[in-house]
């Protein structure tokens, strides 16, 4: 198979970029109407860049959290892409330390998602391609997110209209889309065992802690199973 480089990966992310593109419309008019001006949103896009972060964020400042609880639910919330960018790290494993850096640190959920899609039938991915595959969807997410903002002005109350649940129809539509590639590479038992265990395990754990720590510590447990499963 001919490599694929820079702007293969962005030709790849196009359909993510186009999703990035209706849901950073969303946020930055939820955004507004929380009263945050363009700039405050594009610099929260740029340093933060974490679609399920960013509305925590907004949501937590009209409520008036202190700036050490949003803090550690922002950390919390995205402690989840380091487990994704060590697992990138076995794909990319002929790349320098500083490639890899570059790489986890514009890693999101969707971008992940196409990764692991193109890793079925393609066992010799580049650095460069998946550089191309995360800028994109990087610079469509700020563009989005801004221009929300300016938009916000427009539309007083977004969460009539849904535009808060973007981000979540989003990341369905990512995973039913993945789905097959998942059951293609690790087989429909292993899946359903490991989303079965995930999902128990939120449940249980959420009764113990808050939401954002179920989501982590249910994903690691998930993971593990994973491991084991394959190595049975």
């Amino acid at each position: 198979m001919q490599e694929k480089g820079f702007w293969e990966g962005m030709k790849d992310a196009a359909p993510t970029a186009l999703g990035y593109i209706s849901i950073g419309l969303a946020f930055g008019i939820v955004a507004a109407a929380a009263g945050l001006s363009p700039l405050e949103v594009g610099l929260m896009s740029l340093l933060i860049y974490g679609g399920s972060a960013q509305f925590a964020m907004v949501a937590m400042f009209v409520s008036g959290a202190n700036l050490g609880t949003i803090t550690l639910t922002v950390f919390l919330v995205n402690l989840r892409n380091m487990l994704m960018s060590l697992h990138a790290t076995t794909i990319f494993t002929k790349s320098s330390l500083w490639q890899n850096i570059g790489i986890g640190t514009l890693i999101t959920d969707e971008s992940y998602g196409v990764l692991l899609g193109e890793n079925v039938h393609n066992k010799n991915i580049q650095a460069s391609w998946m550089h191309g595959n995360n800028l994109l969807s990087y610079l469509a997410w700020v563009w989005a997110s801004v221009a929300g903002t300016l938009l916000g002005n427009t539309i007083p109350n977004p969460e009539n209209f849904g535009l808060d649940f973007a981000l979540i129809a989003m990341f369905i539509g990512l995973l039913v889309s993945q789905f097959d590639a998942m059951v293609l590479t690790d087989g429909t038992k292993k899946v359903v065992l490991v989303l079965i265990t995930v999902a128990v395990s939120f449940v249980l754990l959420s009764m113990l802690l808050s939401e954002a720590l179920a989501v982590l510590c249910s994903t690691l447990i998930g993971c593990g199973v994973g491991v084991v499963l394959d190595e049975s």
